[in-house]
């Protein structure tokens, strides 16, 4: 589904490889590219540490700007000592949307057993949509078509009035 206007949204990858150079960041790239084809223009991206301080410090200053409807995160959701994306972002929010992630997990199901390893987040901080996606590109990829139809109405609901919706 192609949305018909344009959700501003921000990708953050994160990685501490990626962010130390040592690996190309693939997920971002392909995210940010899943996320213009279904006409979410992608206003800025962020490449970050695994540090839990510095993904809520990039979580506050996107959520907090008013051109941004969306955040997609990638990386960081699994089981390493490292991950640290869930906590976070659960940190950061004001409500959470957990049928968005369980949507997740349920369509990824179906490719693979290890989606049940995901502790991926979604939820809503000042009026910003904010999602959790694998660091992985297919899994990132998959997740996001899951949820692609519900992304619009979610931003509609989270803006009310719509103060901000759109920039």
């Amino acid at each position: 589904m192609k949305f018909s206007a344009g959700l501003n949204t921000v990708v953050i990858t994160v990685s501490d490889s990626g962010y130390r150079g040592e690996r190309k960041d693939k997920s971002g790239p392909a995210v940010a590219a899943e996320a213009k084809r279904l006409n979410m223009p992608v206003i800025d991206q962020a490449l970050v540490s695994d540090d839990p301080e510095i993904i809520k410090q990039k979580l506050i200053e996107f959520s907090d700007r008013p051109d941004v409807n969306v955040i997609l995160t990638t990386g960081g959701t699994g089981l390493s000592p490292r991950d640290n994306t869930p906590e976070a972002t659960r940190a950061v929010l004001e409500k959470e949307i957990p049928g968005l992630i369980e949507l997740m997990r349920w369509a990824s199901f179906k490719t693979t057993p290890r989606a049940a390893l995901t502790r991926a987040v979604a939820g809503v901080r000042s009026q910003t949509l904010i999602i959790n996606l694998p660091g992985s590109v297919k899994g990132a990829g998959e997740c996001l078509q899951a949820i692609a139809d519900l992304i619009p109405h979610a931003v509609e609901l989270i803006c009310g009035e719509k103060v901000r919706c759109g920039g």
